[in-house]
This record gives structure tokens, sequence and C-alpha cells, in this order.
């Protein structure tokens, strides 16, 4: 890059941001192309994940006809997606094209295509700059807007997977110190099944819940149950009076209805992790690419919303002191009860963490050993789920080892 390059870069960069206030969502192709020839850049593409994670769809352009799509699986494209690292081609005009992930934190939202006669480090530094520009136009222009979640959608999405989808938190979030991603399935006509998780500095909390049936209800029980929970967690309640805000509430407007979950907490300083689980499957641990045995294996309390059928008194907290490099595994059982329509076979729990334990030890990211699960799991039911499938892989990583004494 020539001399100057990189202050009129950032000069560019702050044009962008200060005409995105009122730009609508669906005119950012056109507003990056007004700048971007400024950038040293011949062409830009913004690229979109779908909601199943399986294809990257362009962001309609007034200049382009039909959408272009990209599988995520063979392509440079995916690559970039799936390693979340750029990656550098030549085009067919003789232009190089430079692939960079668009992330929100550590959640993968698409990608950026970016075709330009150079590329050096400074250029790669600024183009980097863009792509985390873009990136969060896009989550902002998102939160208001129907333009990138019809982008997104490849198929019709069902009422109460709506209803799901938009109780949901993102897939992953992450620090230093800890991450936690999740995936569910069928992503079009999801029913009872849900997931959060939210991050400060000293606390991870992660929930997965699975409600009653299949069913529009189903649907919006899971969405109380949701609300429930980050209500009383927002309010500075502990985990025995979370769970008792989503008993109550569950009962009152469902009373002939129920949801089975697991609530945790994770201390980021210590590892202590304290959890209650109503009903539901029991927490994996995996720990240096092995599942341990029996580690997080608790008898379960009663599922939440059975009102007087269920002797009153706080619910049990357990508790267990995390290793760094420790995973904790939460699930539905729609994972290890997808049966093989051809053999009968259960996928099973072995499978499941075999799976998962394969992933990571190749280097692959959570997301991603997630991403890859999720679609492996739909493979093995012949893409036709009877069961919602949720999978929340929660990951301890401190920069620096608990003190002595607070080890299991």
């Amino acid at each position: 890059m020539r001399e100057g390059t990189g202050s009129r870069g950032d000069m560019v960069l702050g044009k962008i941001l200060q005409e995105c206030h009122r730009m609508a969502p669906d005119d950012l192709p056109g507003l990056l192309r007004r700048h971007y020839e400024a950038l040293g850049v011949t062409r830009l593409t913004v690229y979109l994940a779908d909601v199943q994670q399986q294809t990257l769809i362009a962001l309609p352009d007034e200049r382009t006809e039909q959408p272009r799509t990209v599988a995520v699986e063979p392509s440079l494209a995916g690559w970039c997606y799936r390693t979340m690292s750029p990656r550098i081609t030549t085009s067919s005009n003789g232009d190089l094209t430079l692939w960079l992930p668009l992330l929100d934190g550590i959640e993968r939202v698409g990608v950026l295509s970016v075709q330009a006669p150079v590329l050096d480090t400074d250029a790669l530094e600024l183009y980097e700059a863009l792509a985390s520009l873009v990136a969060l136009l896009v989550i902002a222009k998102d939160l208001y807007s129907d333009a990138y979640v019809r982008v997104k959608r490849t198929a019709p999405m069902q009422l109460p997977a709506e209803m799901v989808w938009a109780s949901l938190a993102p897939r992953t979030v992450g620090s230093h110190t800890a991450t936690s991603s999740a995936v569910l399935e069928p992503a079009y006509d999801l029913h009872g099944d849900a997931f959060d998780h939210t991050l400060s500095s000293s606390t991870l909390y992660t929930v997965i819940l699975d409600a009653m049936g299949h069913d529009l209800v189903s649907g919006l029980l899971a969405a109380v149950a949701l609300a429930a929970y980050r209500n009383a967690r927002r309010a500075g309640a502990n985990l025995e009076e979370i769970v008792a805000t989503i008993d109550a509430s569950v009962h009152e407007v469902f009373p002939d209805r129920y949801v089975t979950g697991v609530f945790c907490k994770l201390d980021l300083v210590s590892g202590h992790l304290s959890w209650i689980n109503c009903g539901h499957p029991v927490p994996l641990l995996l720990r240096d690419y092995e599942p341990v045995p029996g580690a997080l294996d608790r008898s379960p309390e009663p599922p939440l919303g059975l009102g007087r059928d269920v002797p009153s008194g706080e619910r049990r907290v357990h508790e267990y002191h995390l290793e760094p490099g420790d995973r904790v595994l939460l699930y539905t059982d729609g994972v290890t009860e997808a049966r093989s329509p051809r053999t009968g076979e259960l996928f099973g729990e072995e499978r499941f963490a075999g799976f998962v334990i394969r992933a990571l030890a190749a280097g692959e990211s959570a997301p991603e050993a997630l991403r890859r699960l999720i679609h492996a799991i739909l493979s093995y039911q012949q893409d036709r789920l009877t069961d919602d499938a949720t999978i929340v892989l929660s990951e301890w990583h401190p920069l620096q080892p608990p003190h002595d004494g607070l080890m299991p």
C-alpha cells in the first residue's frame, strides 16, 4: 500500500460508519460499493450464513439478478467460515480474492469476499478492519429489520420455531476465560427445545430446556420458561430462586405441561460449577479429550411446572470443581435418541460424546464441532428428526490456573 493509504483507509471506514446510521439494512451492499474503490478494492461481497450453517448466501445487490450461494463444506469461503481464518485465492480476472470471517465476538456471522489487485500487510489489516465494521453493521441492523433474516432462511419457518428463535441468545459467546456454544435442530420446525448462555468477567450462566410436547404450545412454554429464567437471573436470584420462578411461572400459565432443564453457574475465577437438574439428561464432563465417567452424574430433581404434584422444598444444587480446559456438555434427549431409520439403532451417548471429542482433538473450535455434530445427527435420522435436538458445550480455559485447594 502506498504511503498515506492507511490514514485514507481510516477516513473511508469513518465515512461508512457515519452514513450507516440512517441506512436501510438492505442498502448495505450499495453503501459499501460507493466507498470500497477508495480502499483499493475492485469487488466486495457480504455473505451471511443460513440458519442451519450449511450455506453462505450473498446479500442481494441491485447489480445482481440472482442471489449467490456458496456451500459451507467444500468451498474456500466455507473454509474461512469453518476455521474463522482468512484465505487468499486468485480470481478469474487476475485480482486476488481475500476471504475474511465476519464475527460478532466469536459468533460466526458469515464471510466477506474482497477482490483487490494487491494484498500486502497494510491492505490485509485494513480489510480486516472493514470486515469487523461490516459484521457490526449486520448485527446492529438485524435487530429491527427482516432483510437479513430473509436472506438467512432457505425454507419456511414454522410458527413454534419462530417463537423459539426469537427468544434465543447468540449461538456462541465467549471471552479469554470461557466459551459457550450451542446448536439446535430441526431449525425450521423446532417446538420445545431452547438454550441460553450469558457471560461476565466472573461468571458464565448456561441453561438448556426441553418443553413438553411437539406443538404450538410447546414453543410458548419454552418462551415463557426462558423469559422467567432471564427475569430471575437479571434480578440477582440464585439458582434455587431461578428454578422456583420458572416452576411457578410454567405452572401458572400451562398447568397441564412441564419443562425439563439443566441450570448451570460457573465461577470463572475458581472453576466452581454449580447446577440444578430438573428431570433432564445428566450433563457430561470432558477432560483431556476423554469423558470423565460419572463426574456430573447426580439424581435429577422433578421437572418444572408440576405444581402440587411435586413435594415442597428447595431444589438440590450440585457442585463440582472444574480443572482448566474442562468442557461441560448439556443436551436434550433428541440428541442421543435420534434413531437410524435403516437399522433402528439409537445415536447414543457414546457416539455423541465420541464425535465431540474427536472434533476437538483435531483442533476444531467448539462452534464448528457442534455444527458438524448436529448435521451428523440429522443425517443419521435422514434429515427427519422426530424430536428437537439441542446441545450446549461450555469450556473453561482460564488464563491462570486456579489456586491450590480449588481442584476436586
